[in-house]
């Protein structure tokens, strides 16, 4: 056993859990804690992360397209507008015909929607603040930048063999 080994085991992760050796586990498994541990810090706001990520990507974003922002969190449309209807629903949310393509749909935030991603990015930069501490910010920032290239149509293109 390695002094690696040994790490894992006194952190309570089992050695023969599937995350050891299949990478896609490891990120989701790690993507599930990380974000109790984020939906924790953000309060009792009745938004889960992912709801957060995705105004804040609204936000960011500037009334983008509906296929602009499925590209942007890397989700099918269908799964984003699943992910979308409670946030309209509750006011959050609207979409818009696009005023050059009325086919097209935009989506935007209501004063509501803004109102709580402005209140909630102050939360979660509490969470972020943790994070940096507790994981290091020169290793938070490169697992950032590994997790940006492993969601890039260029690991894709890579993965699948196709480059």
């Amino acid at each position: 056993m390695t002094d690696d080994d040994d790490k894992l085991n006194k952190q309570g992760q089992n050695q023969d859990g599937i995350w050891l050796h299949c990478s896609n586990s490891a990120v989701r498994r790690a993507s599930r804690h990380l974000g109790q541990l984020y939906e924790d810090a953000m309060g009792d706001s009745h938004l889960k992360g992912t709801q957060f990520s995705l105004i804040s990507q609204i936000a960011r974003s500037n009334e983008p397209t509906l296929k602009t922002l499925a590209d942007a969190v890397v989700m099918d449309l269908s799964a984003l507008g699943h992910t979308l209807k409670p946030l309209i629903r509750d006011g959050l949310v609207e979409l818009v015909p696009d005023a050059q393509d009325r086919r097209a749909k935009r989506v935007r935030l209501t004063e509501a929607g803004t109102a709580i991603q402005r209140d909630l990015t102050a939360r979660w930069q509490v969470a972020q603040d943790r994070f940096d501490k507790a994981f290091g910010k020169e290793r938070s920032q490169e697992l950032r930048r590994t997790l940006a290239f492993i969601s890039s149509d260029e690991f894709a293109r890579a993965f699948n063999g196709n480059d």
